[in-house]
């Protein structure tokens, strides 16, 4: 009986050993619809939640901590049970009003873990897992409860690591500048410290992934700190206090998403993102108009002209309405207009409080201007630089909005030039992205869009806010005029659709003719003249702006591309790609008649065939290119195009001849649209 009795306790103890071991290995698993995707959580032994990820079996993220600590709260990182769990599937349509399709897919599968502390105060927390054919989204949501209501959020625990080292393509956080305007570099993820996102990412077995964040409210932006070779944890952005987010439950944290693509184009045609954000808010959306502009700008930049008042003022009622008379010529919808009000006098950077953004100098009519613009049907496009003073442009705002709709401006360009908003915080903070919003909200309220320079990162608000159109946040083309380091590189171009243009449009402002302009810098565009044409293809904007001065397009037959060329787009396709080399990029019209062709290089001359599947079948196009000329090369001889005609169809191929720094631009037109 002895000897039984121990032979049952064995088998019991086995069985309770069997038990337990299968509930710690047993993952929760969610897939994305086409079951390529697995996302798979669970609770160690001392109740740690953990995430990975696989892709058609292949690791993508390793077992990695979700957690939260708090300044003045026990830490939310450990002692979790699961209490219970939901599961979702959604299939839907959606239309945007613009953007780079006009018909977006939203299918993923959804999983909602429920967790509670086992010990202490047993505060509840959600994870909510989405998990799509292009990747994952997953966010944090603290209900209300007794035990957590007022918080200080001291660190977010959520850690990305991977199977192995990978290489990354980044920038630093606030190093160089507090504005994503820095060149991109390729490392090992060794040779990082704290980057942006987004993060993108070259596996080792040639997968490419992007780290980022999707619907940034009342949060602070989401880092990517460097913990080990293959790992990084989110490092939010602080207050001057430290404090990393105020907040009260019930709140709910940013996505954090992560695009899993077999090929770099798959980055730019993702929709994860916009998928992650809500519908609009807006419901009246017939205001918001995509259009190409030009504007009183680059002129200052070249130091033609002045944003302050003397003889080189930029911003007079004479010069302003030259431009709206090239701009009405030319079928351009708007003129943008810097240093127009008080305050650009002296060094405007130090401090912005000297701004007024309703009283403009006396050489500047704003009615007159708007009256004759009208006329012609053009709009002014209005500027509010700030100089980081955020406070004392929220103090104007709604006077300063007023006074654009009573004169018919429907966008205005912000800007925050300044390390940091109001002269303590980080335009990424919680306390940026609460500016920021409030500014497209304010717009919205008084039919206005929105170009925000040196803004937060785009999240996709895009989606919520239609008027929020585009925004800086990266290395443009100002870059060219004056950056003591010459100019933007021949492959910046070639990695920002991989890598910014994943957080949304860019005002990058391309466009240059002239070559030949001399700066103190020795700065100067670094592109052949075909590529700044194809750069409107390459880089989206529903805001896009001719950038050169009028009298630099003037009698120069490539400007009718600049003309012709769309803002949105009802298909993206990326044709070719190899990230810092070349991009080939097709793009159709909203109204699905019209396909448009881009490719650049990098400083390396290269030719391209190009497939031309991406035509309607059945259909035949007038091709027209204009491509680089012989012996066209950036730094010596860029103005040589040839502009030709053919006649192509969906079965035939297009060989290109990209020079160093070069490009291409075409625009296929239906023969026979009957």
């Amino acid at each position: 009986m002895k000897k039984n009795r121990n032979q049952l306790y064995l088998i019991a103890l086995g069985m309770l050993l069997f038990v337990s071991c299968s509930e710690k290995q047993q993952d929760l698993e969610v897939s994305s619809p086409n079951t390529k995707n697995t996302l798979s959580f669970y609770l160690t032994e001392a109740g740690v939640p953990e995430y990975k990820l696989t892709s058609n079996g292949e690791s993508i993220i390793e077992p990695s901590k979700l957690g939260f600590e708090f300044q003045e709260d026990e830490p939310l990182t450990d002692g979790f049970k699961i209490i219970s769990t939901e599961h979702h599937t959604v299939n839907a349509r959606w239309e945007q009003p613009w953007g780079e399709f006009k018909t977006i897919t939203d299918h993923h599968n959804e999983m909602v873990v429920h967790l509670q502390e086992t010990k202490g105060q047993q505060r509840l927390v959600d994870v909510v897992f989405r998990v799509f054919n292009d990747g994952i989204g997953f966010r944090y949501k603290f209900p209300k409860q007794p035990h957590l209501n007022k918080v200080k959020i001291a660190n977010e625990i959520t850690e990305f690591t991977f199977p192995e080292e990978h290489k990354v393509w980044w920038i630093p956080v606030h190093s160089e500048n507090s504005y994503y305007e820095s060149f991109y570099r390729k490392t090992a993820i060794s040779k990082t410290d704290t980057i942006n996102t987004p993060a993108t990412i070259e596996t080792k077995s040639g997968k490419y992934l992007a780290i980022h964040e999707a619907n940034l409210t009342d949060f602070a932006s989401m880092t990517l700190r460097k913990t080990k070779n293959n790992q990084y944890t989110s490092e939010l952005v602080p207050w001057a206090d430290g404090v990393k987010v105020y907040a009260e439950t019930p709140f709910e944290t940013p996505w954090r998403t992560i695009i899993v693509a077999d090929k770099p184009g798959d980055l730019v045609t993702s929709t994860l993102m916009l998928n992650l954000n809500e519908p609009s808010k807006i419901d009246d959306l017939s205001w918001v108009e995509p259009s190409k502009y030009i504007g009183i700008w680059w002129g200052m930049h070249l130091e033609k002209y002045t944003w302050g008042q003397g003889e080189k003022h930029g911003a007079t009622t004479e010069n302003t309405k030259r431009y709206i008379d090239f701009a009405a010529e030319n079928g351009f919808d708007g003129v943008l207009v810097e240093g127009w009000n008080k305050g650009w006098d002296g060094d405007w950077t130090a401090d912005g409080t000297a701004f007024s953004f309703t009283e403009t100098y006396p050489d500047f009519d704003i009615e007159a201007i708007c009256n004759y613009a009208a006329k012609k049907n053009v709009r002014l496009i209005g500027h509010h630089e700030t100089a980081g003073a955020a406070a004392h442009y929220e103090d104007q705002v709604e006077d300063a909005f007023k006074l654009y709709q009573k004169n018919g401006v429907n966008a205005v360009k912000t800007g925050y030039v300044n390390k940091y908003l109001n002269k303590k915080e980080w335009h990424d903070g919680q306390y940026g992205v609460r500016h920021y919003r409030k500014i497209i909200e304010t717009a919205a309220k008084y039919h206005i869009m929105i170009d925000n320079h040196e803004p937060v990162k785009g999240t996709g608000l895009q989606r919520t806010y239609p008027n929020l159109m585009t925004q800086e946040g990266g290395r443009g083309q100002e870059y060219n005029a004056w950056s003591a380091d010459g100019g933007n590189t021949p492959e910046h171009t070639t990695i920002l659709p991989f890598t910014r243009m994943l957080s949304g449009p860019m005002d990058f402002t391309p466009g240059n003719f002239d070559f030949d302009y001399k700066t103190p810098q020795n700065a100067m565009v670094q592109t052949t003249l075909a590529k700044q044409l194809a750069l409107y293809v390459i880089l989206f904007s529903p805001l896009q702006m001719a950038s050169d001065l009028p009298e630099n397009y003037e009698g120069k037959p490539e400007f009718q591309f600049i003309k012709d060329v769309p803002e949105v787009w009802s298909h993206t396709k990326v044709l070719d790609a190899k990230i810092g080399e070349y991009v080939v990029m097709a793009r159709q019209d909203w109204d699905e008649n019209s396909w448009y062709l881009g490719a650049i290089t990098n400083a390396e001359s290269r030719t391209l065939t190009i497939p031309l599947s991406f035509l309607d079948s059945g259909k035949t196009y007038e091709a027209e290119l204009y491509t680089d000329g012989e012996d066209a090369r950036y730094k010596t001889n860029p103005y040589p195009v040839i502009m030709a005609n053919k006649t192509l169809n969906q079965g035939e191929t297009l060989t290109l001849h990209l020079a160093p720094g070069g490009g291409a631009a075409v625009r296929f037109v239906l023969k026979d649209k009957n």
